[in-house]
């Protein structure tokens, strides 16, 4: 039998988890995730506040070990040590000394690192205007971002795991690392797996979702492929009651009108008016109708059995 832990071709999965699940002793962050991310993919993590965006994050860089389950990483499972120099990882605390200043901190990673690219940290580190004088511990949460993802891009990694990156970020800095990211993706066919609660920024940018709610993974696969296989509705209020109920994700009415989003490729009867969704429109439409958990909403979110926390 193969050893789990030996490097595979570069054409593995960037991703695969099978019945991956994390307990806390709060119940469970994350269960029953089985997905698979292709190699050299831009792929958006997403979901409420609690969801598990971070837990499985943290699974896939070998920071926290499955409570059940498996995660592999190029291959490999999580956490190898021959992974080390392949997987850089930003998570949402951004772990850096204070007491070094920005200079410090990028020298430590040329050093620690058996690849790096002193440009592209550079490069990162001087579009926040950073002083490479400044301490860690002054700098702004913004700026200490700039600093992980100068780190994180300069040992050049297949895949790039990054929890939130944008979180801190003003919209001009989100801008330049979006470009920088896709321009990594392009040139080096390196894998991104980023977790955002910023949904247009998302728009244009990822090739592959995760949709993750209440610790299992909803939606996952080909972006282009999940929102051909959705359609948005609008149409007279009236109607709403001919949709087929498995079929409806979300419904609105606003006075005589209502909005839908369905799960279907093929054409609705009826008089709507049908387009295909927008990643943000697909989105919304998943996280509003896990939100509404009234009793008169035939959408509503179930309350989970095995105990998944929300």
């Amino acid at each position: 039998m193969d050893d789990p832990t030996t490097t595979a071709p570069a054409t593995a999965p960037a991703l695969e988890a099978e019945g991956l699940g994390r307990r806390y002793r709060g119940g469970w962050a994350l269960r029953g995730c089985d997905v698979t991310v292709p190699a050299g993919r831009i792929c958006g993590v997403v979901g409420p506040n609690g969801a598990g965006k971070s837990t499985l994050l943290s699974l896939a860089a070998g920071q926290l070990a499955p409570t059940e389950g498996r995660v592999r990483v190029l291959g490999a499972t999580a956490g190898a040590p021959e992974l080390r120099a392949r997987v850089a990882y930003v998570p949402q605390d951004k772990p850096l000394y204070p007491g070094l200043t920005v200079a410090e901190t990028l020298r430590m990673g040329r050093e620690l690192n058996p690849v790096w690219d002193e440009a592209v940290a550079q490069q990162i580190a001087e579009q926040g205007e950073l002083n490479p004088k400044a301490r860690i511990g002054s700098l702004s949460g913004g700026q200490r971002t700039r600093v992980c993802l100068a780190l994180a891009l300069g040992k050049l990694p297949d895949l790039l795991l990054l929890d939130e990156p944008m979180a801190d970020l003003d919209p001009l800095a989100r801008h330049q690392l979006m470009g920088t990211l896709m321009s990594v993706a392009a040139e080096r066919g390196a894998g991104i797996v980023l977790s955002s609660h910023i949904l247009p920024e998302l728009d244009g940018v990822i090739d592959h979702l995760l949709l993750v709610q209440r610790g299992r993974v909803r939606l996952a696969g080909d972006l282009e492929e999940i929102l051909d296989g959705h359609r948005l509705l609008t149409g007279p209020a009236a109607q709403g009651s001919s949709l087929a109920a498995e079929t409806v994700v979300e419904q609105r009415v606003s006075g005589r009108r209502a909005v839908a989003l369905v799960r279907t490729d093929e054409p609705v009867d009826g008089d709507w008016e049908s387009e295909r969704p927008s990643l943000e429109d697909l989105l919304l439409g998943y996280l509003r109708a896990s939100a509404d958990t009234s009793a008169d909403n035939p959408n509503r979110v179930k309350p989970d059995p095995n105990g998944v926390a929300a």
